[in-house]
């Protein structure tokens, strides 16, 4: 039973579906799934793991079905957490649990910081922050790297160049930049520009995600676990994830395949969505 509804807010339609009766006929706390820039669509293997549980999904402000009407292009954690203290008021079913991957994890810990009062446990995975890496500056150049390709060649080269960001293991040395741009043919991608700059990934829409600067000691005041994918160990997000957890004073918990592990095949980046949920289900059990 899943039902779609939408919030509107001033500044946005917010579109969510609700998979589940509301109040949870169990007891059980609504688990909320956030991405960014993913949308609910990505969420439909790991969902469909918890049919005994409410499950709510969500597209960002700006994303997919979610229309913003502030005349803004920006995507931040700030307004995206605003929307979400919203959204879980509208459900009125009592603090929610959250599982959050990669720019959606940095929402997370943005709602955690302003409103703890909304979760009572939020699974962060593989946040991608750059301020908590030994070579920040190193990953903000690198960002700036894929950027520039974008800009200059479309998403063809931008989306090369920010593969070959994310597949590097360790930190964005002078090795990483003497490395040429690799050419989207390499990754069996078009290299045809078809004008647009309005990737979220890809410009700078969503550089406040990665710039975001983590309030550490408010953070620990929430339930929250960070996560990583076993087969990230030493790409950027799994050292992100590595950097945070230390940050608050814990290790990541190692969360089945890589950082989309919970996807189904629909989408050419399969993980194992069946393991990625028994994990998931263990460690909101253990709250």
């Amino acid at each position: 039973m899943t039902e779609t509804r939408t919030l509107e807010t001033p500044d946005v339609d917010l579109v969510y579906d609700v998979h589940g009766p509301l109040p949870p006929a169990d007891g059980k706390p609504v688990l909320l799934m956030i991405g960014q820039p993913m949308t609910a669509d990505g969420f439909g293997a790991l969902a469909g793991h918890f049919a005994d549980r409410t499950v709510i999904t969500y597209d960002p402000r700006g994303l997919g079905r979610s229309k913003r009407k502030d005349g803004r292009d920006d995507l931040t954690p700030q307004d995206q957490a605003e929307d979400l203290h919203r959204l879980i008021a509208a459900l009125d079913a009592g603090p929610v649990q959250v599982f959050a991957s990669s720019g959606g994890a940095v929402t997370g810990l943005e709602l955690v910081t302003r409103y703890p009062e909304d979760v009572s446990m939020l699974v962060a995975h593989e946040p991608p922050i750059n301020a908590v890496l030994p070579d920040a500056e190193g990953a903000d150049k690198a960002r700036a790297r894929f950027n520039d390709a974008y800009e200059a060649k479309g998403e063809g080269a931008g989306m090369a160049a920010f593969m070959a960001m994310a597949a590097w293991h360790g930190e964005f040395t002078d090795e990483y930049f003497a490395q040429p741009v690799p050419n989207a043919a390499a990754f069996g991608m078009p290299s045809e520009d078809d004008g647009k700059r309005d990737n979220p990934l890809l410009s700078k829409r969503s550089w406040a995600v990665t710039g975001y600067r983590p309030d550490v000691e408010a953070i620990k005041k929430a339930r929250v676990i960070v996560a990583v994918g076993e087969e990230s160990a030493g790409t950027y997000t799994a050292r992100t994830a590595e950097g945070l957890a230390k940050a608050l004073g814990q290790e990541a918990v190692v969360f089945p395949s890589h950082h989309g592990g919970f996807l189904g095949g629909e989408f050419g980046y399969a993980g194992k969505p069946a393991e990625f949920a028994a994990k998931l289900r263990d460690v909101l059990d253990a709250a």
